[in-house]
């Protein structure tokens, strides 16, 4: 998507365009008012895994096996758990990061493939999302646990060991190498994404055409039709509410990734610190509220709302405009005595709804 004028920069960075295309298609269609869409009767399948739920919900009107299809994705997402948890130390990705310093470790394809495109992504976002940040967050989740923050040295100490460029692949054996100790893969910032699109793969593969799957709320994919509508009504939070919605939007065979920090925070000397950490600093960011990508794939939105979110509104844009087909609904803080003022980009303005369904 090219960039706007700079005559109208300010109010497209604002989301004023999209507001006022709103009001001038409503006042083009006065009497055919669309109504917010809202979620129609469903069938609910449910698991927990990768410490969330994982919802499926399905037309009740679908084909006679959808449930029993369903409930294999859901299997699957748990043994793609045991493939990537960093939390088991006898998964496939915990072996890597324990045994790589000392010799290339073989890596299952599928998992291979994976970090492989984690890499790509990394390289694309100037490594604003980088899946070799283990070391990092492990800092981070340690000190909160210890009602702390880390020093200066200890962030330096781990930034030594962190980053993409540890990584030494052998594409011949499917093997990955690391350039010294203490470097460690972490995929949860695509994890659940991946998993969300390999669910929903399967149930496409078996004839099931209509379907919505969620992983923890924040990696969503939807596929088909529902309740009457050519797509999926999902809401998209207000950050500083966040048991409120501050829009809805209709998912149309695509996935939404949502990353922020109104929920997973903690304080310490009266000072908020979120869980997102800039891997290129070793701090948690302060420049974003929250970030929604919409994407053709679970796994690039969630990766994508990560790095967005990491990059700030103007690197994130700029970005976003090196993919096609992904769309962004970024939430910065607003300024003292101002309105929370989201901004639009990319985001088809029939797939966006404001008010209540």
């Amino acid at each position: 998507m090219s960039e706007p004028n700079l005559s109208n920069r300010r109010d497209f960075l604002s989301g004023n365009l999209l507001k006022a295309e709103l009001e001038r298609a409503a006042g083009r269609a006065t009497e055919t008012v669309q109504p917010v869409p809202s979620r129609g009767p469903v069938l609910l399948l449910r698991t927990v895994a990768m410490a969330c739920d994982f919802d499926v919900m399905l037309n009740p009107d679908g084909p006679p096996d959808q449930v029993d299809t369903a409930s294999e994705s859901l299997e699957l997402v748990h043994q793609l758990e045991q493939l990537m948890s960093v939390y088991r130390s006898d998964s496939p990705l915990s072996i890597i990061n324990q045994t790589a310093d000392q010799q290339p470790v073989a890596v299952d394809r599928e998992l291979f493939d994976l970090l492989k495109r984690a890499r790509q992504i990394c390289e694309q976002t100037e490594h604003a999302f980088d899946p070799v940040s283990g070391t990092l967050i492990s800092l981070w989740r340690r000190c909160r646990q210890a009602g702390r923050i880390p020093t200066s040295d200890e962030i330096q100490a781990t930034l030594a060991s962190s980053g993409i460029k540890h990584v030494e692949w052998d594409e011949t054996a499917s093997s990955v190498k690391f350039s010294q100790p203490g470097v460690e893969f972490n995929l949860g910032a695509i994890g659940k994404g991946y998993a969300v699109d390999r669910a929903g793969e399967l149930l496409q593969n078996r004839g099931v055409d209509n379907w919505l799957i969620h992983g923890g709320r924040s990696s969503v994919r939807a596929q088909g039709k529902h309740a009457g509508l050519d797509g999926w009504p999902v809401g998209i939070q207000n950050p500083l509410l966040p048991d409120k919605p501050f829009a809805t939007l209709l998912l149309r065979d695509a996935a939404l990734g949502t990353s922020g920090t109104a929920v997973q925070w903690f304080r310490h000397e009266g000072k908020r610190y979120g869980h997102i950490i800039d891997p290129r600093t070793g701090w948690p960011v302060e420049s974003m509220l929250s970030v929604s990508v919409i994407a053709p794939d679970a796994a690039l939105a969630d990766a994508l709302s990560t790095a967005f979110f990491v990059l700030g509104v103007e690197n994130a844009l700029k970005c976003c405009d090196n993919f096609p087909s992904v769309g962004a609904i970024l939430f910065p803080p607003p300024k003292q005595g101002r309105n929370l003022e989201p901004i639009f980009h990319n985001v088809p303005s029939d797939q966006l709804f404001f008010g209540k369904g």
